[in-house]
């Protein structure tokens, strides 16, 4: 997905670059296990993560890689094969993406907050026979089930007090003993430490990064219907490359904040991959906390923090970090992503921290990194930024294809080497997104004449709330399983804390009632916490409709924005 372009007619991008980044600079790419390769053999006693206070340095992240590439391989994965991880923020998600990266195989991502519904969807979607997770019941609980309901045959469960310090280890297990799952003893169940002593040798496998799969990142699109994008090994560490040409640092020494879940696709790439690639260590936790994030911000002096716009909003309202009983001082720069960045919130968090805070913007599509604003130099409040390198922005007329001059509204499409390959075993929507060599973003937007783009709208349904994608008709079918619903609409409201709210439009069957909590309570074991809806409205009366019958979302919105 590579474009290249006459050199007497510069994008208008390239003259507002940072003077010491060139939009056409090299970007290489390669097998996605190298990124870990290179920064162990560079630097294998620095540390690569604290979590929950215990080091890990990079020789042992990659050791631990090493070993379960090798057990992977002694039981038959490889090419071919699909390996998930349904892990929390730990040092165990390293060793897992990469570990099986070394195999040849292909990584599934798996949200641990995902519903069962959810997950068991994925698991038939993907074709995933195994799954990495821990001995925590709030992730095997549901696992075990998708054992006796999918596809899947075997768990590998990794001990989560095998990752805490001493004597945290030993209070761990005796202070949480009912927090621990109990795990059979069988064949399904693999034990990650007896992992760890598996014998023979790592057989290389040829990988042409270009073509060979290493990640199915799931998203869903417009239909609401989950899409594993097919990220390439060269989609990925081009996109890596990418970001380490952008943000400047101090390779095996700076350290990086890590709160956003590693599963997430923007995480994977500004944190994980990103850290990876420039040797930084990361400071993990297993999901955020506001308190706990202050903490580590005033303990451990990060100086790189990525996170969504509500983490950014929380911070900078909190009562304790405007009383000054929080250092942030050693933030040096931190990306939003996720959601759109209010400018407001830009401000007073850069006038909190004294920190350069940018907007950047990405598709899972995209590996995810598209546009992000600047460090050093004109970081524009409102914009997403400028093209990575080797990164075309295109704003499309959606009607013509034709590109729109600056200033003009149109579809945001992208080219680059971070661009997916397609959609698994989805061709008809691969050919809807990829067109014309375009990844067309279903994304309204400008850019301007200095080549700084803008989102204005969005094509899609999807709704951002603290900068996870939730998807109207899947919450949608969710609500219509209840026996007392005859029409529901979910769409999201914006709301200044989560960016958007999720609101759900009612009308219960004639002779049926409900109220909120039943509705709550119905959709608990059939949606993930993020898809909750936070507002429900009960109607006596039919739901607003278009010419041709269908439930009109615009409409309800509109009524919505006129109270």
């Amino acid at each position: 997905m590579t474009s290249s372009k006459p050199s007497a007619t510069p994008w208008p991008w390239e003259a507002s670059y940072p003077s010491d980044i060139a939009w056409n600079t090299h970007i290489p790419t390669y097998p996605l296990y190298e990124l870990l390769n290179r920064t162990v053999k560079a630097y294998p006693l620095q540390p690569a993560m604290d979590f929950m206070d215990k080091i890990w340095r990079w020789d042992q992240i990659g050791a631990g890689a090493d070993h379960l590439a090798i057990a992977l391989q002694n039981i038959g994965i490889g090419k071919g094969s699909r390996v998930g991880i349904c892990l929390p923020n730990t040092p165990y998600f390293l060793m897992s993406y990469f570990g099986i990266a070394k195999t040849g195989a292909t990584i599934v991502h798996f949200n641990p907050l995902y519903a069962e519904r959810e997950m068991a969807q994925q698991i038939e979607s993907s074709q995933c026979d195994i799954i990495i997770t821990l001995d925590l019941k709030i992730l095997y609980s549901k696992l075990a089930k998708m054992l006796k309901t999918t596809r899947l045959n075997q768990l590998i469960i990794c001990r989560f007090s095998a990752l805490l310090p001493f004597p945290k280890n030993i209070l761990f297990n005796v202070a949480r003993f009912f927090d621990i799952a109990h795990i059979p003893h069988d064949d399904r169940h693999i034990p990650w430490d007896r992992l760890m002593r598996s014998l023979g040798p790592l057989r290389e496998v040829p990988i042409d990064p270009e073509h060979d799969i290493a990640l199915l990142q799931y998203t869903g699109g417009t239909t609401g219907l989950p899409k594993g994008a097919k990220l390439t090994h060269a989609n990925i560490t081009a996109n890596a490359e990418q970001a380490a040409t952008w943000f400047k640092a101090r390779d095996g020494h700076d350290k990086m904040l890590g709160v956003i879940p590693f599963c997430h696709v923007f995480a994977m790439t500004a944190v994980m991959n990103l850290a990876v690639r420039r040797g930084f260590q990361i400071i993990a936790t297993p999901r955020f906390e506001l308190r706990d994030t202050l903490r580590l911000i005033d303990k451990k002096k990060p100086q790189i923090f990525p996170a969504v716009p509500a983490i950014f909003n929380a911070i900078t309202t909190n009562a304790d970090v405007a009383a000054g009983q929080y250092d942030l001082t050693s933030l040096v720069y931190c990306v939003s992503g996720g959601a759109p960045l209010p400018v407001e919130v830009k401000r007073k968090f850069e006038g909190t921290t004294g920190c350069v805070l940018v907007e950047g913007y990405g598709l899972t599509e995209s590996s995810p990194i598209v546009c992000v604003n600047p460090t050093t130099g004109d970081n524009r409040a409102g914009s997403i930024g400028l093209p990575l390198p080797q990164t075309i922005v295109e704003i499309v007329d959606p009607a013509t294809g034709q590109t729109m001059p600056a200033g003009e509204r149109g579809e945001v499409c992208v080219r680059g080497p971070q661009v997916m390959q397609g959609y698994w075993q989805k061709p008809d929507d691969t050919a809807k997104v990829l067109r014309d060599g375009r990844l067309h973003t279903g994304d309204i937007g400008i850019m301007d004449a200095d080549g700084y783009v803008y989102i204005v709208d969005r094509l899609k349904d999807m709704i951002i709330t603290n900068g996870y994608n939730v998807y109207p008709r899947n919450v949608e079918e969710a609500i219509y399983e209840h026996p007392a619903v005859e029409e529901c609409v979910v769409a999201g409201l914006p709301d200044a804390k989560r960016g958007e709210v999720i609101k759900t439009w009612i009308k219960c069957r004639s002779g049926a009632a409900l109220n909120e909590r039943d509705v709550l309570d119905f959709l608990k074991s059939r949606l993930s916490p993020m898809e909750m809806p936070k507002i429900i409205e009960f109607r006596q009366n039919p739901l607003p409709k278009t010419m041709i019958g269908k439930l009109s979302r615009k409409d309800l919105l509109a009524q919505e924005k006129n109270l």
